[in-house]
């Protein structure tokens, strides 16, 4: 089985273990394709978060600068038991984030050999942090104060402005670099995941996620099924039920991702995302693999299907009995 979305201690201050660490699990959890993704650097101290503001932008530079020789290094030593993928997460939170990954792509050219396009920053304030910090980008979308606006309230006017604000954020960044993964399509619901984004209440949010997905297909990305949405609390993956089912209607790609921060989330909850895809009725899985050709990108990798009935995968069967009935 594959994964498209991982992160370790030694290059990401809020995860675990090294990223050897995290490439050892990933075989002994059994996985045949796994990719490595640490974060792209950030290029403001204001946007660095708290476990980053002593190390500094410019070792933050540096940090990736190492990852991408360790990344090569573990795939080249590791060739006969696992198939790494070097890739790396972006973000977007102002246009200089757009022109440095271009130096950075540039810079390291095929050693980056795909990308995981993510959003985590909106009206360059973080989405994911935390709840409060969350709170504050609400807060920005609104005309008066923040002081007794009801989070718990999805029809309060901040969210359809903040959530338009998220989704022409990643067709900006789509069309600017088309990432071969969008990275949790919907976390802009993190923490109101019961959200609906065709809710009438949202005027037109549901007609840019619809161009998003329509555009990725377009050029042939391939939507990440993240499972690291269960263990912030959600019951389904990421992206959530709403979005998924239109990816499905349109045809989109679909590859697994665990989004792991260390070695202890390799394939994490991978039995409650296996539930959720028959839940939903996927019926085709890809992954990424390198590629002589380049893509519309000018990366050296392509999506290929899975081969078969992917729940018949011997993968699974590490998770028992009662997962391969699909209950």
């Amino acid at each position: 089985m594959h994964s498209h979305h991982s992160h370790s201690g030694s290059f990401c201050k809020h995860a675990a273990g090294t990223l050897e660490e995290v490439v050892l699990e990933a075989i002994k959890k059994g996985f045949k394709v796994y990719g490595l993704s640490e974060h792209v650097p950030r290029y403001r101290e204001r946007d660095l978060y708290p476990e980053e503001a002593r190390f500094g932008v410019e070792n933050l530079g540096k940090q990736f600068d190492a990852y991408v020789a360790e990344a090569h290094r573990l795939k080249e030593a590791y060739a006969d038991k696992i198939t790494l993928l070097v890739g790396a997460e972006t973000d977007f939170i102002t246009d200089l984030d757009s022109s440095a990954l271009h130096s950075l792509l540039d810079k390291h050219e095929d050693n980056i050999e795909y990308l995981v396009g993510s959003v985590h920053h909106v009206n360059e304030r973080p989405i994911d942090f935390d709840r409060d910090t969350w709170q504050q980008c609400l807060s920005s979308f609104s005309a008066g104060p923040a002081d007794g606006m009801d989070l718990d309230d999805e029809g309060e006017p901040p969210y359809t402005a903040y959530l338009s604000s998220y989704f022409d954020s990643q067709f900006a960044f789509m069309e600017r670099f088309r990432p071969e993964v969008i990275g949790h399509f919907d976390l802009c619901r993190l923490y109101v995941p019961l959200m609906r984004f065709n809710s009438p209440k949202y005027e037109g949010v549901w007609a840019k996620v619809e161009r998003n997905i329509d555009f990725a297909i377009g050029y042939g990305a391939c939507f990440e099924l993240n499972a690291a949405a269960f263990r912030k609390g959600w019951k389904d993956a990421y992206p959530g039920e709403d979005v998924l089912k239109l990816i499905i209607s349109k045809g989109g790609r679909l590859v697994l991702s665990d989004d792991s921060h260390g070695p202890a989330a390799v394939g994490l909850n991978f039995h409650l995302l296996y539930d959720y895809m028959v839940r939903m009725g996927v019926r085709d899985l890809w992954y990424l693999e390198r590629h002589d050709e380049r893509n519309v990108a000018g990366r050296k990798i392509r999506a290929i299907q899975y081969n078969g009935d992917w729940k018949e995968d011997p993968f699974w069967s590490q998770f028992g009995p009662e997962l391969e009935r699909g209950v």
